[in-house]
């Protein structure tokens, strides 16, 4: 029965990790039908929040007064730890203008020794030889996967730029989602923070949108990337999660990577050489050896 829900939570994480891999060929191909950076994630985002509330509205029918609800302190809290959520997309579809996915995908990864960096400064304590070698790892991987020593790629350092950016609001979102009103439902959470991430994106859209805006994108792009990107993964991941424990799990979501290279790769036809792959394979190791629990595997 145990080894059941674990495959279950691999399976039901793999599939939203796979979501979150498709999206950022979605919205290069977006770009390539003249669709801006603000258009796409207003449309992804609205479509979100939209999908959450009918979501919501069936968990509260079904469950009734059995439903935990938020109280105002909760929601406030929520959409302020939403909004790095929105600063995410934002920064993460910029990247993807300036430089391929392939590499995109690689500069968002180094969330693993962000997430080291910040807790080492949030929580005073010095990292384990464990988070150091896996850091270690991850930046070797990061500089064969961006081919900076053969140097055939040429990057656009304002892609970079805002690559890095979202590696950071995406590490600043994984730390205050496990922080912040856990005693709610996740389907009410993820509410919220996308509340709190959709008012940054007006906001961006407001200041950046300098021609009319193209309300095609709700048609054509804005359903595809909201369930690939708000709606479906969060929810996989809220389920998946409480089976397979947070280290197998975070494993598991590492399948986004390779997925998302694999879409670049076949799909946008961007190149890929051997040395890339093996910068792919070892930022994937590097996951794998920070969420291992070794203590746990020498007593079994």
């Amino acid at each position: 029965m145990f080894e059941n829900k674990v495959l279950k939570g691999v399976f039901l994480v793999g599939i939203g990790a796979t979501s979150y891999g498709m999206l950022a060929t979605f919205v290069k191909i977006a770009y390539g039908e003249g669709f801006t950076t603000a258009e796409v994630t207003v449309a992804q985002f609205i479509y979100g929040v939209i999908g959450l509330l009918i979501i919501n509205a069936f968990q509260k029918v079904k469950k009734g007064t059995d439903v935990v609800k938020a109280s105002r302190k909760n929601i406030f809290q929520l959409i302020l730890a939403g909004t790095p959520l929105g600063l995410t997309s934002v920064f993460y579809y910029l990247t993807i203008k300036y430089i391929p996915v392939s590499i995109a995908i690689i500069l968002l990864m180094q969330t693993v020794w962000m997430g080291v960096l910040f807790e080492m400064f949030l929580e005073k304590k010095k990292p384990s030889v464990q988070k150091i070698i896996s850091v270690i790892v991850v930046l070797t991987g990061t500089v064969l996967a961006t081919n900076l020593i053969g140097n055939t790629v040429q990057l656009n350092w304002n892609g970079v730029i805002w690559g890095l950016l979202s590696a950071i609001s995406f590490t600043t979102t994984m730390i205050t989602a496990n922080r912040v009103a856990v005693e709610i439902s996740s389907t009410q959470r993820s509410l919220h923070m996308l509340i709190g991430g959709a008012i940054i994106v007006f906001i961006y859209t407001f200041v950046s949108q300098t021609t009319p805006f193209n309300f095609d994108v709700f048609l054509k792009w804005g359903i595809v990337l909201a369930l690939f990107g708000t709606i479906i993964p969060p929810l996989l991941f809220n389920i998946g999660f409480p089976y397979t424990g947070i280290g197998l799990g975070s494993i598991v979501s590492a399948l986004e990577l390779p997925v998302s290279v694999l879409m670049a790769y076949f799909i946008l036809n961007e190149k890929v050489n051997g040395i890339q792959w093996f910068g792919i394979t070892l930022i994937i190791l590097a996951i794998v050896i920070i969420n291992i629990d070794y203590k746990r595997f020498r007593k079994k």
